[in-house]
């Protein structure tokens, strides 16, 4: 038994958020069971830094063997933070299973607001490096949210970022970086913003106050400007280079620096709306993007739904698959249909380059 027609008047006072529209087209669907070649995740979160002190991953085992059945080679987790909780991932997951997990250090970039804050985020990495740590994660939260004991917001192209980065370059450190967010997220709130639906939900990830927060655009000049900075460093620029919606800027930044390669973590959902263009991107740069994922807790279903996106040809598929209202946009996608030689370099080859593998 279903529910009732709704009345036209009453389709007319529908709030955005009950309509939950189902698509009507019938198409083939690809399974993905396992990468076509064994794969390694850049972008993953298994501490327990976004989970108020839980870890993400109750049982490392499992989530090994759920690794083996999808043919999930090695796992990069971002949540290393510094001091003890750096050795206490790197002891849970890269010790336990050697091979299997990279576990990245974060700083404490609020430091930086201190007279010797360059020096002690220096002796941090290094501290960080020799407990075990292959990388650090760079958080949007610089840029957004870290001040300088004035008050101003310290950006990534500060000479002082430039300093610390520059020595992660030097202990062989790779760097990944998150910086801003979905270009929406700057847009006013209001009836044209596509992300709305999630800022509704989460209304601390709207930064378009230009009283608080600088713009989208400010914000990747400094990322550039950083990556520039630092030509000893090797950098993974989070998101498909934190500007998904606009790959040509991403790829005058692959064009400009060597040393900058992305992921595609997070951003199936913009990707696959322009799944031609980013082709076209990953044909003139196969040696620069980076397979990731940003699931979390990672689950066998979410690692198929990126190999479908990979490999297969299908057209118009849900990104959030179970979600009523898809969370980054009320579209499907479609996906990339790339050659073996390409998935090869974007599921493994890439990564051991970039992280020294």
């Amino acid at each position: 038994m279903t529910d009732a027609p709704l009345s036209w008047e009453e389709l007319r006072e529908l709030p955005l958020a009950s309509w939950t529209p189902v698509p009507q087209l019938r198409l083939p669907a690809t399974d993905a069971d396992r990468a076509a070649f064994p794969a390694i995740d850049v972008h993953n979160h298994l501490g327990r830094w976004l989970s108020d002190g839980e870890w993400m991953i109750e049982d490392p085992a499992a989530l090994v063997v759920v690794m083996d059945e999808t043919n999930v080679e090695c796992v990069v987790n971002l949540d290393g933070m510094w001091g003890d909780e750096v050795t206490a991932n790197v002891e849970r997951y890269d010790r336990s299973f050697p091979g299997r997990f990279l576990t990245f250090c974060q700083l404490e970039w609020e430091r930086l607001a201190e007279p010797d804050g360059v020096a002690a985020l220096q002796a941090s990495l290094a501290d960080s490096a020799a407990r075990g740590a292959r990388g650090v994660k760079i958080w949007k939260s610089l840029g957004l949210t870290v001040r300088d004991a004035d008050g101003t917001l310290i950006l990534p192209d500060d000479p002082r970022v430039v300093a610390v980065v520059e020595r992660a370059g030097e202990l062989g450190l790779p760097a990944l970086i998150h910086t801003a967010d979905p270009k929406a997220f700057f847009a006013p709130l209001d009836a044209c913003n596509e992300r709305l639906d999630e800022l509704m939900q989460m209304r601390e990830w709207w930064f378009g106050d230009r009283t608080v927060h600088p713009t989208f655009d400010r914000l990747l000049a400094a990322h550039r400007a950083l990556v520039e900075a630092c030509p000893g460093t090797r950098f993974i620029g989070a998101h498909a280079g934190c500007a998904a919606e606009d790959l040509d800027l991403v790829e005058g930044m692959l064009d400009a620096c060597p040393n900058y390669t992305i992921d595609i973590a997070g951003r199936m959902a913009e990707l696959g709306r322009q799944p031609r263009r980013f082709r076209r991107l990953i044909e003139r740069h196969p040696d620069r993007v980076l397979f990731g994922t940003d699931i979390y807790p990672a689950e066998r279903e979410q690692f198929r739904l990126h190999f479908r996106f990979l490999e297969t040809e299908d057209e118009a598929f849900s990104y959030a698959p179970g979600e009523p209202v898809p969370p980054q946009g009320r579209w499907t996608v479609s996906a990339l249909g790339l050659d073996a030689s390409t998935l090869e370099r974007i599921y493994r080859t890439n990564a051991l380059r970039v992280l020294g593998i």
